[in-house]
């Protein structure tokens, strides 16, 4: 039996801020335009996504971005290590029908598909074989548990975990869940796990994926450094209200996250439906966050790019991605509850877990071999407030709620894909739907506008990891 990357690296793709890092796109002095066909709010995948299609249409868009760089928790930071390090989404999956990762190879940028080793930690030892299969045949109950309850009603992943997963039920829940989702699987609904689209090829850009969306944003007109902060709209037009003025649109497009849709940083005349807000909340983000070490020597002993994890029957655990791209650097990924209230104590805190975690898993000596450190900390990022959306219990059916237009306002972002929510893949696929739907109602597409874009079904591919 074959471990696939499904889980070990579909995860990570949505997560935390900070620094402007070398090579992303800095604010620019340009005056804000007075108005727009379209104006988008937010410059992450959804936005670069919008924006290009409404370019593409021949209409006049303006993105207008409260961070100084665009990306959103898409964020690549190559000066901290002197090599890209994806402080947020890392990976791309689909490549068949992906259409980012044809335009990394248009723009001369290295995709690599990651390679197909990992290991689980037991102790001090790697698993041997037939504790591997344990493993595997405790994750296919757990998924067969999911999905079977999926069909009936949308509960708790927790509240259906058969008792047959015996000692690996925590190494399970932590990979279904925090790894998975940024959330305990208590907190995680059946419905939106069970039809989280297969996630199998797992597809790297080597100078990161933020380097991407700055390279796919480069003929985009942004406005940097630029937060919408009232919003005012009709089944007319539109005014979205800035530090650096006011921009008259016929449509918006609006890609912040769930978390800051629901908190009300944005203030909108008149209010947008309680349902729409009520979705955003039961969306909420889930913890993830990513602990780097630089490492020389390769002191774990393990190969490029692999993934380890280790058997615990605690949350208290993360996952290692070592030797990026046959560099020093490791990453250890940590996110649920336990996640959450690490990051909540600092960089410091954080650091010292990863060093001690290692240290048990490893040995002193390799612990000891950290010459640098860095920890994002994106629950503390104040454009993103969290990592990836999750809906808990009962929570599935809010994605399709916030695909309704609102007036001539039309929402996107990951959280609005039912079945790549959490994926860069996802935030792009809605931000091109969110896109055409605007472009529709300003009668620049002809054909009738749906209520959303159908998306793809879930492919069911033989695998014990979802």
């Amino acid at each position: 039996m074959t471990m696939t990357r499904r889980t070990f690296l579909s995860a990570s793709a949505g997560l935390a801020a900070a620094p402007v890092f070398s090579g992303q796109r800095r604010a620019a002095a340009a005056p804000l335009p007075r108005e727009a066909d379209i104006v988008v709010i937010g410059a992450g995948a959804a936005g670069i996504a919008a924006a290009r299609r409404i370019m593409a249409a021949n209409r006049k868009v303006i993105i207008v971005e409260a961070a100084s760089q665009i990306g959103g928790r898409c964020q690549t930071d190559t000066a901290t290590f002197g090599v890209p390090f994806d402080r947020g989404a890392r990976w791309m999956h689909n490549p068949e029908t992906n259409p980012m990762i044809k335009l990394a190879r248009a723009a001369g940028l290295e995709i690599t598909t990651a390679p197909s080793g990992q290991k689980i930690r037991i102790g001090r030892r790697n698993a041997r074989a037939g504790e591997t299969e344990e493993f595997l045949a405790a994750l296919v109950r757990a998924n067969r548990a999911i999905d079977d309850a999926a069909r009936r009603l949308d509960v708790s992943c927790a509240s259906v975990m058969p008792k047959e997963l015996g000692d690996w039920a925590g190494t399970a829940e932590f990979m279904l869940g925090a790894s998975f989702a940024g959330k305990d699987l208590k907190d995680l609904s059946v419905g939106d796990k069970s039809r989280a689209q297969d996630r199998n090829t797992a597809i790297a850009c080597r100078e990161g994926l933020g380097t991407l969306i700055t390279k796919l944003g480069e003929q985009v007109p942004v406005s940097l450094s630029t937060p919408a902060n009232r919003i005012v709209w009709s089944n007319r037009d539109v005014s979205v209200e800035t530090p650096a003025g006011r921009i008259a649109a016929r449509a918006a497009v609006i890609t912040v996250s769930s978390n800051v849709l629901a908190a009300g940083n944005i203030k909108f005349a008149p209010d947008i439906p309680k349902r729409t807000l009520e979705a955003a909340s039961k969306l909420s983000l889930g913890s993830y966050d990513r602990i780097a070490l630089q490492m020389p020597g390769n002191p774990l002993g393990l190969a490029r790019d692999d993934v380890v994890i280790e058997k615990s029957d605690s949350m208290r655990t993360g996952l290692i991605f070592a030797n990026i791209g046959g560099s020093s650097l490791c990453t250890i990924d940590v996110g649920g509850s336990f996640g959450r209230d690490l990051s909540a104590q600092g960089e410091k805190a954080m650091v010292a877990f990863a060093v001690e975690w290692l240290a048990k898993l490893f040995g002193s000596e390799a612990a000891a071999a950290v010459k640098k450190s860095s920890a994002t900390r994106w629950n503390a990022a104040p454009f993103a407030l969290g990592a990836m959306s999750a809906a808990g219990p009962g929570a599935q059916s809010s994605r399709k709620v916030l695909t309704e237009p609102v007036g001539c306002i039309y929402l996107a972002g990951e959280a609005t894909h039912e079945t790549l929510w959490g994926t860069i893949d996802g935030a792009w696929e809605s931000g091109e739907r969110a896109a055409e739907a605007a472009l529709r109602r300003i009668g620049a597409l002809k054909d009738p506008e749906p209520e959303a874009r159908p998306q793809k079904p879930r492919r069911r591919v033989p695998s014990p990891i979802n």
